[in-house]
């Protein structure tokens, strides 16, 4: 049953009607997110107002026809492809890459950002859900990879990087930043490693607060992440060009009649991400 929530889209307030590089597609179920970099995909980001339905329901309001498929989330780095994730029980990983056409790939996630990445060329597509954990582990780099093993090429990815928690409300230990910034530069050849690094040099700290993904905090030995960016620039560092990254600006921690959040709310409770596969 969906939430009983005020809906914020009646609002004159151009950061719901006027985001620029995203549309919210309205329909009779309510309101979900695209952003236009992937327009040529059928994709959504859904919000807590579709609360209590999950892929085998939202699927229909994105497209008709399309098999669902869904991993069983376990804050990893690891990616398998969607044929092996399209019924219960859902495998263990947090990412899935289609392998055949008509797929529809989901994640969720409260706080954690969701990746949604389409190649346009071969119609296939990846979905990741990625919190700090799958940034340290290298999770996008990983889903690209799979891709890319299947002949996409790096120069025609286009990635939307859906609402997340943002750096000013997300508070981490400085073992975390560490080993986040540790993971900016990409992976060696035929690492197969999927647990996060050991610590960063001040050198990957530096990067990471250059390109706004950390900033100080009050309290001693903490700072604020912002995992968006930081995947933002792993996504630059494997050489895809800004223009072909979308990042949403809203903050789930920040939009309560949006959002879900863990860290506001410290409540159990999703929002669900999907993409359909062209081929």
């Amino acid at each position: 049953m969906a939430e009983a929530v005020d809906p914020p889209f009646d609002r004159p307030d151009s950061r719901f009607n006027l985001l620029e590089g995203w549309t919210w597609i309205g329909c009779y179920g309510g309101y979900y997110l695209q952003a236009d970099l992937l327009s040529g995909f059928e994709h959504g980001f859904f919000t807590r107002q579709w609360q209590g339905r999950g892929p085998e329901v939202l699927a229909g309001y994105v497209s008709a026809g399309v098999s669902v498929h869904r991993p069983k989330q376990v804050h990893s780095a690891l990616v398998l492809a969607a044929s092996t994730a399209g019924a219960e029980p859902w495998p263990e990983a947090d990412g899935l890459v289609s392998d055949a056409g008509g797929q529809s790939l989901w994640v969720c996630g409260a706080d954690c950002t969701p990746v949604l990445i389409a190649d346009p060329q071969s119609g296939r597509v990846a979905a990741c859900h990625t919190g700090w954990r799958g940034v340290a582990g290298q999770i996008v780099e990983r889903a690209i990879g799979m891709l890319e093993n299947t002949g996409s090429r790096r120069a025609d990815l286009l990635v939307a990087l859906g609402p997340a928690v943002g750096g000013q409300a997300y508070q981490v230990a400085r073992s975390v930043s560490e080993q986040v910034a540790g993971a900016l530069s990409p992976l060696q050849p035929g690492s197969n490693q999927t647990s996060p690094k050991p610590g960063s040099s001040a050198g990957a700290i530096q990067e990471l607060e250059s390109c706004g993904g950390l900033a100080g905090d009050a309290k001693p030995g903490h700072d604020r992440l912002d995992i968006r960016l930081a995947t933002r620039r792993q996504l630059e560092n494997l050489g895809l060009p800004r223009a072909q990254i979308a990042v949403c600006p809203l903050c789930t921690a920040s939009e309560p009649l949006l959002f879900h959040s863990w860290r506001r709310d410290q409540v159990k409770a999703v929002q669900w991400s999907g993409i359909v596969s062209q081929a």
